[in-house]
């Protein structure tokens, strides 16, 4: 999997919250700090218990910056526990602390979404009840936060 897995208005949604995360600049405390050929391995891990969503999201933001040494350890739609590693990345330091924060957000947001979803199908298990999505999105991340309810079991209804 790569940048090609998600669509040219995620792309562009990944370049849009980079930019505005570095406010049209660098990040200066790594410039400063982080000798330019330095080499690390970034652990992403679950704080939570919960459903995982938005892999391919991240993956791409850290691609976007040049880190292409990535694994996907779980799967989108996985239940995980606390302190589960989720995804490995090994690059240039500098190009991991300008991805990791972008690449976190969306993780922890569709996560989220895809956790609480699961939650609520789960607490409506078992009765005639179905757990529908609406159009109701954050402007710009329908695509995202539609595919993150899919993740958490929910049945799609309505808009694209």
């Amino acid at each position: 999997m790569s940048t090609a897995d998600v669509s040219q208005a995620t792309m562009d949604l990944i370049q849009r919250a980079i930019a505005e995360d570095l406010a049209g600049g660098e990040d200066v405390t790594s410039v400063s700090t982080v000798d330019a050929k330095a080499v690390a391995v970034a652990h992403f891990s679950a704080r939570n218990e919960g459903v995982i969503a938005g892999l391919d999201v991240a993956r791409a933001t850290l691609e976007s910056l040049n880190v292409t040494d990535i694994q996907l350890l779980v799967k989108d739609g996985d239940l995980v526990k606390p302190g589960t590693e989720i995804m490995r990345a090994r690059g240039l330091t500098r190009n991991l602390l300008l991805a990791e924060r972008t690449a976190l957000n969306f993780l922890g947001h569709l996560s989220g979404i895809a956790t609480l979803t699961h939650l609520w199908v789960e607490a409506v298990a078992g009765t005639k009840t179905k757990i529908r999505d609406t159009r109701k999105t954050t402007p710009g991340l329908r695509e995202l936060e539609k595919y993150a309810v899919r993740m958490g079991a929910a049945k799609i209804i309505g808009c694209r």
